[in-house]
Order: C-alpha cells, then structure tokens, then sequence
C-alpha cells in the first residue's frame, strides 16, 4: 500500500467502468491489439499512475516470437519513430540507435517479462533455529514506468520471519531486479516482490517497503524533482505494530560498512 493512501488495484471491467470507457469487441481494437480510449482518460490514467491488475499485463501470445525476432521488429518500429521525429538516420551516430534501443528492450530492462528469466531461489533448511526477521535493505531499484516507459529509480527494503526455510540473500536481490526488469507500477512491483517471496519461503511474514524517484514525475508534467514515493506491503507478523516498527527501525539505522 501507498503511505496514507489505499492503493488503487482495479479488474479491468471494473477499471473501465468506472473511467466510462466502452468496452470494444475484438473486431473494433486497432491493429495493435489496444483499446482506443479517450485522450482526456489516457493523460488521467497516466498522471495518476493508475494500475488495473496486480499481475502485469501480457496477452497470451505475448511469447509466440524469439527475442531475435521481436528485436527485428522494435528495431523496425523504433526507426520509424526516429524517422517520424525528423531525425537523420543516416548518420553516423544514429544509424545504429533502433538496434540498441530494441536489444536494451528485449534482453535488459524488460527482460523480466520473460518467466524463463524468473530467477531460481533454493530454500535450505533453518538448521540452526534463527526466528528473528532477516533484513536485506538499500536493494537498488531501476524500473520504468508503464504510462510513459520513463526510469524510476530507488530502493527497496525486504525482510522476511523463517518458517523453518532461509533463502540465499542475493536471490532476494535477484527477485527485486527480475520484477524491476519490466513495465511497472511501483505499487504492482511491491506487491509482485511480497507474493513471490512468500510463496517461495512458505510465509506470510514478510515486509517490502520500497521509495523511488519517477523520471516521469520530475523530468515531465508537473516536474517535481523533489518527491519521491512510498510503497509498502506488510504481511502477518509484520502487521503487528511491534514487529512492524521494529523493520522500520532497521530501515532507518545508519550502519557503516
């Protein structure tokens, strides 16, 4: 949840409902497979960084093409953008940018679209009884944002109670950069980051808490480069308020390395 707010998670029916969007049958979508919706509702939904489902977005064709041939068609696309903003792409400089930006887009920040890069967290058993939280804190954070693909950047914090499993620490950093590598909401991310470290240490007791910078905050719109934003998921013993402040505490220790 956001600080002092309830995040706003909507089913798609619902989400369009309540913007009075008319839903469209298959035949009457655009040849790119979206929903044509009025520009006053595009800038609403991008401004308020709203999100309609917890999980990401995908159609069911979304892995039907190797990552060769997607990069082969961004790539295409990319130059007619280019092309389209006037930009000579027969210069120098240029003229390799397409195939750049469509490999970037394929094999590194959003290569966690893709459930084959889902990294793999081995549980061991808890052998010598630690019951205390584990914290890994100041995980850096470098999503972008699904309304205008523009960077967020920050920090998140993680910390989980063992039920008889512990986890390799780096795979909790592993788990925050696979979720990062996509088109995000923050609050999405929190949340996806929460779920898939209880199912993989078989709890509840577990605790996000992540604060970022939007580029899409402060470099457009309002250009605010002051704010950031909160997001944080509490789950079982981290909803007591001792246990809950006691991770804040954690978060909030300067510790010299």
């Amino acid at each position: 949840m956001i600080l002092g707010q309830e995040p706003v998670f909507l089913e798609s029916v619902t989400f369009f409902k309540t913007f009075g969007i008319k839903l469209m049958s298959k035949e009457e979508k655009n040849s790119a497979g979206t929903l044509e919706v009025e520009p006053e509702i595009i800038e609403e939904i991008g401004d308020n960084h709203l999100a309609t489902s917890i999980e990401t977005p995908l159609r069911s064709d979304a892995f039907d093409l190797s990552e060769e041939e997607k990069i082969e068609k961004i790539k295409i696309h990319f130059a007619e953008i280019m092309h389209v903003l006037g930009l000579d792409l027969t210069d120098q400089s240029l003229q390799g940018t397409p195939q750049r930006v469509a490999k970037m887009y394929v094999k590194e920040i959003f290569s966690g679209l893709n459930p084959k890069n889902k990294p793999k967290a081995s549980k061991f058993d808890n052998k010598f009884d630690y019951n205390d939280m584990v914290v890994v804190k100041n995980i850096d954070v470098t999503s972008f944002c699904e309304h205008h693909f523009l960077p967020f950047l920050g920090k998140a914090h993680v910390a989980y109670v063992s039920s008889g499993n512990v986890i390799g620490l780096s795979k909790i950093n592993r788990i925050v950069e696979y979720f990062s590598s996509r088109p995000q909401v923050q609050e999405r991310l929190t949340l996806q980051i929460a779920e898939e470290l209880k199912k993989t240490m078989q709890t509840e007791d577990v605790a996000v808490f992540i604060e970022s910078k939007h580029l899409c905050v402060s470099t457009r719109g309002i250009k605010d480069k002051q704010s950031s934003t909160v997001t944080v998921e509490y789950s079982g013993v981290f909803n007591e308020e001792t246990t809950k402040q006691k991770f804040i505490d954690y978060i909030k220790a300067d510790t010299e390395m």
